[in-house]
This record gives structure tokens, C-alpha cells and sequence, in this order.
């Protein structure tokens, strides 16, 4: 017997209700997933807001590392690190747009090593600002006091000629007289001397790791470092001869004991009167034009922990120190 059509209508507006039921209880879900997390449904356009602000974070971080490369140039110190870590943000930045789904966490790590590493940079500038300060007014007190005595000398070796053409002076009188003018003549050769020594400014020590990366040498771990590297500025002075000049490094370590291996170079040369023991030496040729200079030690034990002392020698002077720490 066939349906009536009363009995269709009824069956439709069934189903009718049983949908309507169903979207009224779906809509009460979300309604409750949102009051529960409100950015529950708004994850992809958060995502993509924190992406182009990291973007925008790493443009900003890089433009100030320029800067800072440009102040640390200008002071006379090395810049390795910084270049590397704008590289680095180079990466990062195609990394983040290759990969839009990267980690927030892990972004944020990596622009809270950005900024850490200009904080370090900006101290850097800090100390090396003060120290070329203090070198720039040592070299115009140097190049003041030398002209005094050059002076001196020229009026010296002045009087000692004439002394010795003076007539109708006796015999004895003009040998003691002679004799107090070379010892004065001895005395501001050996200020002059003084004067032209050779000055290392700048000295600064960076450590290189067993994988060969390099960075401060301050509170590096013992077992992480394979190399260190010295660096520093030869200050110009017009007193000093251009030419082959040896500098002897000294490491000290924090008992005392100067680090040597004399099967890799090492050795002693004099100073005031004794032997000191040298834990490497350099010749090069003074040029007189601010050169840098640097050495590069490779120890075969590892460091002691503690401080270690830099000293450099040149020509029988102290011309330079410096330290760094090993934990």
C-alpha cells in the first residue's frame, strides 16, 4: 500500500528538525572552544603576524650589528664574529621564510642571542674606546718628551765638540768636564731609546675551539679550547727605525709558570740583566703605519683554569698586556 503524502511531509521535516538540532549544538561547541582559548581559531594569522615581526626583529638586529662592525673597525679590533653572526641572520631569514610553520620558541632563542652578542659588542666598544684614549695621550706625551731630548742630545754632543776646541783650558779641567758630558750624553741616549721603543695597544685575545670556531677568550671552557689567537697594534712612533724587529709573546698561567715547548718554538731571550722564557716569537718589519700583528698558539695539554696573563716584548722593553680567563 502506497505512503500517503502527509507521511513524506512528516518524515522531511524530521530530518529538517534533526538538522537544525545539529548545527544549534555544534555552533554551543564552538562557542565554548572560543570563550575557552580565543586564539584557538585564530592560530594561522598569529603565526603569520609573529613571522613577519621576527623578520622585521632580524632586519632591525642586523642593521645594528653593522653599525657595531663600523665603531670596532674604527678602534682597531676584529670584527670575525660579528660578520659571521649577520651571515647567520642571513639564514635565518630564508629559513623562516622557506618554513613558516618554524617553532616560536625557537625564533625567540635565536633573536635572544642576537641581542645578547650586541650587549658583549657594545662593551667591547666601551673598553677599546677607553683604551685608545689612554694610548692616543701617552703617544702625544712620548712625542713631546722625545723632542725635548733630542734637543737635549743635539745641545750635548753641541758642547762636547766645542769643549774639545776650547783653548786656554787646562788639561784636567777639560777631562773631568769631558767626562760629565758623556755621562749626560749616555743618560738622554738612554731616554731617547726609552722614547722609541716600540707600544702594542689594542691587545686583545680571542679563543678558537676544537671545531675551529673563534670567539672572546673570556670564560672559555678549558676542554673547548684548542687555539688561542693574539692581536694587537703597533702604535706609530717617528723615533722609531723601520726596520726587521722581533716580538717575543708570553703566556702566563694562572700558577706563574710561563707556557713553553721549545719543540715548537719556544725559548728565552734577555731582559734587564736575566733570561726570560718565551712562549712564542715573531719577526716582522716595522713600518711605522699603525700594522697589526698577531699570533695564533696552539697548546698541546689543556689550559689550567683561572687567569692567564699576556705579556709582549720587543727590543729589551715591555711594550704591551694583556689576559683572559679560562673556566
Amino acid at each position: 500500500m502506497p505512503s500517503s503524502p502527509l507521511s513524506s511531509r512528516e518524515k522531511k521535516l524530521q530530518r529538517t528538525v534533526g538538522i537544525l538540532i545539529f548545527l544549534i549544538f555544534l555552533l554551543i561547541g564552538m562557542v565554548a572552544v572560543e570563550r575557552l582559548n580565543p586564539k584557538f581559531f585564530s592560530f594561522g594569522a598569529n603565526q603569520e603576524t609573529f613571522i613577519k615581526d621576527a623578520k622585521d626583529r632580524l632586519d632591525s638586529i642586523s642593521n645594528q650589528l653593522e653599525v657595531r662592525m663600523i665603531q670596532i673597525k674604527k678602534l682597531g679590533g676584529r670584527v670575525n664574529e660579528l660578520e659571521a653572526a649577520r651571515q647567520q641572520i642571513l639564514g635565518d631569514q630564508k629559513a623562516i621564510s622557506e618554513n613558516p610553520e618554524m617553532g616560536q620558541i625557537e625564533i625567540q632563542r635565536k633573536l635572544a642571542y642576537y641581542l645578547r652578542l650586541i650587549g658583549q659588542k657594545d662593551l667591547e666598544i666601551k673598553k677599546l674606546r677607553k683604551e685608545n684614549f689612554v694610548l692616543i695621550a701617552r703617544n702625544d706625551s712620548l712625542s713631546r718628551e722625545a723632542k725635548i731630548l733630542q734637543d737635549g742630545l743635539s745641545n750635548v754632543q753641541k758642547a762636547l765638540r766645542d769643549s774639545s776646541l776650547t783653548f786656554g783650558v787646562k788639561q784636567k779641567e777639560l777631562s773631568e768636564r769631558s767626562r760629565i758630558l758623556e755621562v749626560r750624553n749616555q743618560e738622554l741616549s738612554d731616554k731617547v731609546n726609552v722614547a722609541a721603543a716600540l707600544r702594542a695597544e689594542g691587545v686583545n685575545v680571542y679563543a678558537i675551539s676544537t671545531r675551529g670556531k673563534e670567539s672572546g677568550a673570556q670564560n672559555q671552557r678549558a676542554k673547548k679550547l684548542e687555539k688561542i689567537r693574539v692581536i694587537f697594534h703597533l702604535q706609530e712612533n717617528s723615533l722609531a727605525t723601520k726596520e726587521i724587529k722581533t716580538v717575543y709573546l708570553r703566556i702566563i698561567e694562572p700558577t706563574g709558570v710561563t707556557l713553553s715547548d721549545y719543540s715548537i718554538g719556544s725559548g728565552t731571550f734577555p731582559f734587564k740583566g736575566k733570561d726570560l722564557v718565551y712562549t712564542a716569537k715573531q719577526r716582522i718589519f716595522y713600518e711605522n703605519n699603525h700594522q697589526s700583528v698577531e699570533f695564533i698558539y696552539s697548546r698541546p695539554n689543556s689550559y689550567r683554569e683561572g687567569r692567564h696573563e699576556i705579556e709582549l716584548y720587543a727590543e729589551g722593553f715591555l711594550i704591551g698586556l694583556g689576559s683572559f680567563e679560562v673556566r
